[in-house]
């Protein structure tokens, strides 16, 4: 088999940041199922498989520590390490498998080992050389992240991804190139469905999916759904798999699962909560939920913290908004449906982390304040754990922290800032505030970049930002259509800069992005 063993390679990953792997986030999401685990000073931090390396080279500059990454394609490590270059953080990329890095006796042990997705979508080789890495690499009480799609959710659906690569591969020319491929092997599904055959119509939740395949990026599907190796599977299977690494399930780094109220129905939570064994109880809630995909946090050596000791570590911790107060909605989504959040306790609560100027709180702070002081902590813990969950909070780092790495976060997003002239395939910054990413699409990045070269009005900031689009024979779209000439366009762009001016920009700002 050719280097590629069977991965998707004759076209790029998508630049995606995924939160989870973000070393705050994964703190908090131990502490929170109260999980002792290694912290390194400095942290040593291994990102296996790391795509385009958007996610790692944000974690890289906005946090102390060294970063290693391995990617098999090159041309994807050669992209990280444009972006790294660009940072000058201590940020190791490497052009290897699983398996040559696997083979590496020179290697230091690792706090935290991370993967996303990728377990899926290689082989059963690489799975072993993955669990190898963990077993020679993690250090005692040190975290293995990896997120994977699972069964039962992707069961009834599995036969559609099936029939897709079957299309591609046999009824479509080599020299078509993949999207094409893609493109005709979705319409043949879709055929099926308009023609009511049995196997949609025994899974009803099928087409729906389909549907939503249609409208997703091609070069995202290429990778997702089109790889040789493709293989959900139940949690106990991957159970099985990291034993030999001596790993223990400790928590999902998803934060929102570890609130049952808003998954689970009130007999569903009694039975779940009622199963010793973490395997079957891990098991069950996923078929209670109808899980597709997981995202696990293992330790090597778990160990449990006592109450008074859990309490004393979140006490410490402080919490940033992400967003403004008046954007952030109380509804949330769960597996048991939407829940609107109470207003006493979170109007309140928002309120004090937007309080001087959105600086981040501890717990301890929040406590303390008029409005919260008389919630239980145990709520005032579950509405952070929620609101952070659901992209609103993030944790922050420490002052002096912030300070070390800010040279760095904004050497990269003056980078990031300069790619936005050529395209929107970068839709994150990073902040030096939170150790992690935040969302800015590609016009606000525009704007930020005449802010840096010193025009201060929003106005300035449209005008140039219509310079760079309309130089490329680009147009804005309004409800779906594109919009006329250069007036319409700088009109738009004029709306959307006071928008960000007034709304996005003062929390940008507070999180040392901009």
């Amino acid at each position: 088999m050719s280097w590629t063993s069977g991965y998707v390679s004759e076209i790029d990953y998508t630049y995606g940041y995924y939160r989870e792997l973000a070393p705050g986030l994964l703190s908090l999401a131990l502490l929170s199922r109260a999980q002792a685990h290694r912290a390194g000073q400095p942290l040593r931090y291994l990102e296996l498989g790391f795509g385009q390396g958007l996610s790692l080279n944000i974690h890289a500059a906005a946090c102390a520590g060294e970063f290693w990454g391995i990617d098999f394609n090159p041309a994807q490590v050669a992209n990280a390490r444009e972006l790294a270059d660009a940072s000058g953080a201590d940020l190791r990329l490497l052009d290897q498998s699983f398996a040559e890095f696997a083979a590496r006796d020179e290697l230091p042990e690792f706090d935290v080992i991370a993967l996303h997705g990728i377990w899926s979508w290689i082989s059963d080789d690489n799975r072993r050389a993955i669990v190898d890495i963990a077993r020679r690499r993690l250090a005692v009480g040190g975290i293995f992240y990896v997120s994977y799609n699972c069964t039962p959710g992707w069961s009834a659906a599995m036969p559609l991804r099936r029939l897709m690569t079957l299309h591609a591969e046999l009824a479509s020319g080599e020299a078509q190139g993949m999207i094409p491929r893609i493109d005709a092997a979705i319409a043949f599904a879709q055929q099926l469905v308009d023609n009511n055959a049995a196997y949609f119509r025994a899974n009803p939740g099928v087409a729906p999916r389909l549907a939503k395949i249609k409208e997703q990026n091609r070069h995202y599907l290429a990778h997702e759904y089109f790889n040789a190796d493709w293989a959900p599977m139940p949690f106990s299977d991957l159970a099985a798999a990291v034993e030999e690494a001596k790993l223990s399930f400790a928590a999902s780094a998803s934060l929102l699962d570890h609130v049952d109220a808003i998954n689970l129905a009130a007999p569903l939570q009694t039975i779940v909560n009622g199963i010793g064994h973490p395997v079957l109880r891990e098991s069950v809630r996923d078929y209670c939920v109808n899980q597709q995909f997981r995202r696990d946090l293992w330790v090597k050596g778990a160990r449990t913290l006592t109450a008074a000791e859990q309490m004393e570590r979140l006490r410490e911790l402080r919490f940033a908004l992400t967003l403004r107060v008046e954007d952030v909605p109380l509804k949330i989504a769960g597996a048991a449906g939407e829940a609107t959040l109470d207003e006493a306790v979170y109007r309140p609560l928002l309120a004090t982390l937007a309080a001087e100027h959105y600086a981040p709180k501890t717990l301890a702070q929040l406590q303390a304040q008029p409005g919260l002081k008389t919630l239980p902590v145990g709520q005032l813990v579950q509405a952070l754990l929620l609101l952070t969950g659901a992209g609103h909070l993030h944790p922050a780092q420490a002052d002096a922290a912030v300070e070390a790495v800010r040279s760095r976060c904004a050497a990269l997003n003056a980078r990031i800032l300069e790619r936005a002239v050529y395209g929107g395939e970068i839709g994150f910054m990073a902040s030096p505030v939170l150790g992690g990413a935040v969302p800015v699409g590609r016009f606000q990045q525009l704007f930020l970049r005449a802010l840096a070269r010193g025009q201060k009005k929003p106005a300035q900031w449209a005008s140039d930002a219509w310079a760079t689009i309309s130089s490329q024979g680009q147009r804005l779209v309004r409800d779906g259509k594109p919009l006329d000439g250069a007036e319409e366009n700088i009109a738009e762009l004029e709306r959307q800069a006071e928008d960000f001016n007034d709304k996005r920009l003062p929390t940008l700002r507070a999180l040392g992005v901009a």
